[in-house]
């Protein structure tokens, strides 16, 4: 997932360089286009504006990836944060004065709260206490992050430092989409054990 949001997001902004105009407006996230054109659900994270912005979405990626890649996280949390993506997209169609959106920082936050759940829910044997410690700090400082943005408020708010407006809902719709991604991963092995001791 983490590799698949930063070669997206690579390919397109070396295409944009190289002269081809157009692509991220046929890319990004337009409610208009929700339905009509679907695959911006996904490529809309792609799609960056500058790379102030480009570069601080990688180092989040990277972040991310190396946190998944340390706690040895499985396949399950990965498939988890893939339904996430599109469905923080489709989220915000909640916010009709948002006419468009690119970035990733709305599907990161979605896998911040996959991780969190993931170390929680099946911390490493070992270094159970430690993990299920360090998920429970990630989504505390996740939902203060959220609550603070006040995603309720504005459709947008001003980062001077990335040259961009960063959209709250988008991380507040990641977050949550994450969150319900991961219960019902987190759920599932539960489901299969009892099935098995049903049929034992």
């Amino acid at each position: 997932m983490a590799s698949a949001l930063a070669l997206g997001s690579l390919l397109l902004s070396l295409t944009a360089a190289a002269g081809v105009a157009g692509l991220a407006g046929r890319l990004d996230w337009q409610p208009d286009q929700a339905w009509s054109e679907p695959w911006r659900w996904w490529t809309a994270a792609w799609v960056h504006h500058g790379l102030p912005h480009l570069a601080a979405n990688l180092l989040g990626c990277a972040v991310l990836a190396a946190l998944g890649w340390t706690a040895g996280l499985s396949r399950r949390w990965a498939v988890a944060w893939a339904a996430a993506w599109p469905a923080t997209h489709l989220a915000l169609l909640l916010q009709p004065a948002l006419s468009h959106y690119g970035g990733m920082s709305g599907v990161l936050h979605a896998g911040v709260a996959v991780a969190a759940a993931a170390l929680w829910c099946a911390p490493a044997r070992g270094d159970a206490g430690l993990h299920r410690h360090t998920g429970l700090w990630i989504a505390g400082g996740l939902l203060v992050k959220v609550a603070l943005e006040q995603p309720w408020r504005a459709a947008l708010r001003a980062e001077p430092m990335l040259g961009v407006m960063s959209v709250p809902l988008a991380h507040a719709a990641g977050a949550a989409g994450g969150a319900l991604a991961a219960a019902l991963a987190c759920a599932a092995p539960k489901t299969r054990r009892r099935r098995d001791t049903m049929r034992g």
